[in-house]
């Protein structure tokens, strides 16, 4: 019973490897808006076939800002403005994906969805 056991595992574990459910692959950002990725100089997919994690999604936050506080100091009761403070200019605080970016990607059972792993730095 634990040979037939053992040789079912094996068959399962073969074809499994046989369909390839993943494989790694490199692309890189062929468009911006929308999305557009060259896989391995040989094909491209559109945004419709990629996933892509919020750490590669744009985000920035304004931070610039004032204050209003009462100065009850002197001659009475009276609202200030504190002076502008930080940037006026929004901080990037993930830049997103941008034409010539090369990307990880993994490639899903099928074919049908890649999920874009991360950017590369440092390649050539």
């Amino acid at each position: 019973m634990a040979d037939l056991l053992n040789t079912l595992k094996k068959a399962a574990m073969d074809a499994m490897a046989a369909g390839s459910p993943t494989a790694i692959m490199f692309g890189e950002v062929s468009k911006a808006d929308p999305l557009e990725v060259i896989v391995d100089q040989r094909f491209t997919l559109p945004a419709d076939f990629l996933v892509v994690p919020e750490s590669l999604i744009h985000f920035e936050i304004n931070l610039h800002h004032s204050h209003e506080y009462t100065d009850d100091s002197g001659s009475g009761i009276n609202t200030q403005q504190t002076k502008p403070a930080l940037p006026e200019k929004p901080i990037v605080i993930r830049r997103g994906l941008e034409v010539g970016d090369k990307l990880l990607l993994l490639r899903v059972q099928g074919g049908q969805q890649y999920i874009i792993l991360d950017r590369m730095v440092g390649t050539s």
